[in-house]
């Protein structure tokens, strides 16, 4: 392996909440795993509140090639199973949900009052 130098590419991720997903923040230059992981930590305590941070060496990172990318095509076309034609169906639920429990309709309920 070839002399890379003393600096290292690292990529910084981050969470904002346990629940929350994980977000690429920033690429920074370190020695090493240690140094990397309190640069980063430095960088987010003046920024933002974060619940983790994952530094990750840029050369660990793997990506797909031209050949895996094609894999991705779908296959056969399943059109029918995106819902972009069906958008005016949360408005329509919206409309019946308003309609379902209108003063009226609690009214004919009937009952008494407790005294």
């Amino acid at each position: 392996m070839p002399d890379k130098g003393f600096y290292q590419e690292f990529e910084v991720f981050s969470k904002r909440s346990d629940a929350s997903p994980l977000q690429h923040q920033f690429s920074l230059l370190a020695p090493n795993h240690e140094l990397a992981l309190v640069m980063a930590q430095e960088n987010f305590m003046r920024r933002e509140p974060v619940s983790d941070i994952w530094v990750v060496k840029r050369e660990d990172i793997r990506k797909m090639d031209l050949e895996e990318k094609q894999s991705l095509k779908r296959l056969d076309n399943k059109d029918y199973r995106n819902t972009k034609g069906y958008g005016y169906l949360k408005k329509k639920w919206r409309v019946y949900e308003q309609e379902i429990l209108d003063e009226r309709e609690i009214l004919s309920w009937g009952g008494e009052p407790e005294k």
